[in-house]
């Protein structure tokens, strides 16, 4: 089955934000939406080539897009500044129109033990990580209750879940799961609190994915190379939430391939 983008799909007319959309899987979820007819603003700090030591831009991203027949652009922005967060809004909307899906999918990520982590990096990670999405949750809803529907859908991480006895050490990972466990709850808080509203708010947590980041971090070893999981996976997981009923699927914390299989879906080849 070749890849197609419809331009009449079910996210015909919807304006979706991708963060962190320079490579890997925002990358991967904006090409899912666009594939549904969805107007895709792309946001990252790599906008061009030779700004970052990983391969991918949002340059790349929107071409990719457009090449496909997507409506695209890109918003190249600091989520660690509040300003920028603001800015980023005010061009999506002043590019297609108020929000109607936002991925909180951008982050920074260091990998140490608590004794040596130093407070620029812990403050770092939680600007970007819980913060951020708080705060661009914000900005959009007041669009999103207006129309009387959206969908807000978080990107997690195993790392949330609480380790359990009995412990072997670890690779530095208790900051990265202290975001992630606090995105999760910042979910479902979020989703209690605006289903009346008609807005959605999930999370999908991809496992184990082979992306630029993930290589930089040597995620992926002899161990871990059978967990990997097809990128697609999670677009299509991502894709499916992003169209839910809030009045029937918010508050979620899923896994992908195993909302894949409860929904009876395969994921779909990504333009």
């Amino acid at each position: 089955m070749s890849a197609t983008l419809n331009p009449n799909g079910t996210l015909k007319g919807k304006v979706a934000l991708v963060t962190g959309a320079s490579r890997g899987i925002g990358e991967a979820i904006a090409a899912r939406l666009a594939m549904e007819g969805a107007k895709i603003v792309v946001s990252a700090r790599t906008a061009q080539e030779g700004e970052s030591r990983l391969p991918g831009t949002l340059s790349d991203t929107v071409e990719r897009l457009k090449a496909a027949g997507a409506e695209a652009v890109l918003v190249k922005a600091d989520l660690a500044q509040a300003a920028e967060r603001e800015r980023l809004v005010e061009e999506a909307e002043a590019a297609f129109g108020p929000v109607d899906i936002l991925i909180n999918n951008a982050a920074i990520t260091y990998f140490m033990p608590v004794q040596d982590f130093t407070e620029k990096r812990f403050k770092l990670m939680m600007e970007v990580q819980v913060y951020a999405p708080f705060h661009l949750a914000q900005l959009v809803m007041p669009g999103m209750r207006a129309k009387g529907w959206g969908s807000i859908v978080n990107i997690s991480s195993p790392a949330g879940i609480h380790p359990k006895p009995p412990y072997r050490g670890g690779r530095g990972g208790t900051v990265y799961g202290l975001c992630k466990a606090a995105l999760e709850r910042f979910t479902t808080g979020l989703a209690s609190e605006v289903q009346e509203d008609g807005i959605a708010v999930n999370v999908v947590s991809p496992g184990l994915v082979d992306t630029p980041g993930v290589a930089v971090h040597g995620l992926i070893n002899e161990q871990s190379k059978d967990r990997v999981q097809p990128i697609e996976f999670i677009a299509e997981a991502v894709y499916q939430l992003a169209k839910a009923d809030p009045k029937t699927m918010t508050g979620r914390v899923d896994y992908a391939e195993p909302l894949l299989s409860e929904l009876g879906i395969k994921p779909s080849p990504l333009i």
